[in-house]
């Protein structure tokens, strides 16, 4: 069995993180199909409370495995439209952690790149250390870019930037990616493990069921339809009304207590 993807599901939290340290945790065929087949687990898993996308060692995902696909290239034995049709399935991983209800973060320790780049941006939320740094990377391989990155960059940070970053391929560091609105969080290195893994707690321990519509909120907000964003707005702040969260939230607040959410 590939130890590509390790899974840990603990308190709420799926853990998927990315294991080839020795190459800087660059994406594997293993590595996708088990990622894409937990994401599809998780759809369906109200326990799941939030997810975590991160890489072991000093590393999130170098973006593809430029080694493999040259050896792949060498023994050939597809189809153009085969491998397209094998790029796309596996790049649903970007569409499933972008609309899958429950709140997805990137915890990024260290370098973001291609592809990997593509799905930190596909999270909700990117929290990176300090020293990480962060490229589209696409352009100096030759490739005009995959998983989702120009979509997810444009509705970010708008076309002229996307594009900027796309065609030039620079390094950015955490910092600089926070300042342009790519990353929400820098921390530290020294407290890189602890801050973040009170982020992700404090979003677990979270209204869940408000978590899950105001994910779907915002993705319907990206379409720019007014009229759909306040009908859907009305629908879910109407149905929340009714869930144990919210009357227990409710009471803790006019009786200045901590509220305590069940999901329920």
């Amino acid at each position: 069995m590939s130890t590509d993807l390790l899974v840990e599901k603990n308190n709420g939290i799926l853990k998927l993180i990315m294991n080839r340290p020795e190459r800087r945790n660059a994406l594997s065929d293993a590595m996708l199909n088990k990622m894409l087949e937990e994401l599809n687990k998780a759809s369906f898993d109200n326990s799941i409370r939030v997810i975590v996308l991160t890489g072991t060692g000093n590393a999130f995902c170098a973006g593809g495995d430029l080694k493999d696909m040259a050896e792949k290239e060498e023994t050939g034995g597809k189809t153009t439209q085969q491998r397209t049709n094998d790029l796309r399935r596996v790049m649903e991983t970007s569409r499933l952690l972008h609309e899958i209800t429950t709140p997805t973060i990137a915890v990024i320790p260290g370098p973001a790149a291609g592809a990997g780049f593509s799905l930190a941006l596909a999270c909700d939320m990117r929290i990176a250390c300090e020293s990480s740094k962060l490229t589209t990377a696409f352009a100096k391989v030759g490739f005009p870019g995959d998983f989702g990155g120009s979509y997810f960059l444009t509705q970010m940070i708008g076309t002229a930037k996307a594009r900027e970053l796309y065609y030039l391929a620079e390094l950015m560091t955490a910092e600089q990616a926070g300042e342009i609105g790519i990353i929400n969080k820098v921390i530290p290195d020294s407290k890189f493990e602890e801050e973040s893994n009170k982020i992700v707690a404090q979003i677990a321990s979270g209204p869940s069921i408000a978590y899950r519509y105001m994910k779907t909120n915002m993705n319907i907000a990206e379409l720019g339809d007014l009229n759909q964003s306040l009908d859907n707005e009305a629908i879910h702040q109407t149905l929340c009304r009714f869930t144990e969260d919210h009357r227990n939230a409710t009471k803790a607040f006019i009786e200045k207590k901590k509220p305590v959410f069940t999901g329920k």
